[in-house]
C-alpha cells in the first residue's frame, strides 16, 4: 500500500524548493527556521542546497549551510552541489560550499573529476590537488 501525499504538504514542498532555485535566502531561512528540514529533498533527490547551487545562489547555499544543510548530500545519480556548481561555473557557489565543509572528492563524478574535465585548473589548486 502506498500512503497518498497530501497535496497541501506536495504544494509548500513545491513552492520552497521554486525558493531555493530563485535564491530566496531569506524565505528559506523563514521556513528551515520554523521547522522545514535543510535537508528537503524532491523526487530526484536534489537536496535544496543542490538546487541552489545548482542555479548560481551562494546566499541561499550559506543560509542553508548555516542551519544544518549538508554540502556534501548526494542526489540519486550520486552528484553533489559542489560537482553541479563546478560543472555550471559558479565561483561564489564553489567558495560557499567550501566554506561550508564540502568535500571536493565526494560524488560521481566529484568535483575534482569535474574540474579536470573542463581544465578548471585554478579549481584544482583551490581543492589542494594536481
Amino acid at each position: 500500500m502506498s500512503e497518498e501525499l497530501d497535496p497541501e504538504v506536495v504544494e509548500l514542498a513545491s513552492r520552497i524548493f521554486e525558493l531555493a532555485r530563485q535564491g530566496d535566502a531569506e524565505a528559506l531561512a523563514a521556513y528551515v527556521d520554523a521547522g522545514v528540514s535543510a535537508n528537503l529533498t524532491n523526487d530526484r533527490g536534489d537536496s535544496l542546497v543542490m538546487l541552489a547551487a545548482y542555479h548560481g545562489h551562494a546566499d541561499a547555499v550559506s543560509a542553508l549551510l548555516a542551519r544544518g544543510a549538508e554540502a556534501d548530500r548526494a542526489n540519486d545519480r550520486g552528484q553533489t552541489p559542489l560537482a553541479g556548481a563546478v560543472f555550471k561555473g559558479e565561483d561564489a557557489v564553489i567558495k560557499a560550499l567550501l566554506a561550508g565543509g564540502a568535500d571536493p572528492s565526494a560524488g560521481t563524478p566529484s568535483a575534482v573529476d569535474t574540474a579536470r574535465m573542463f581544465g578548471r585548473t585554478e579549481l584544482l589548486a583551490l581543492f589542494g590537488v594536481n
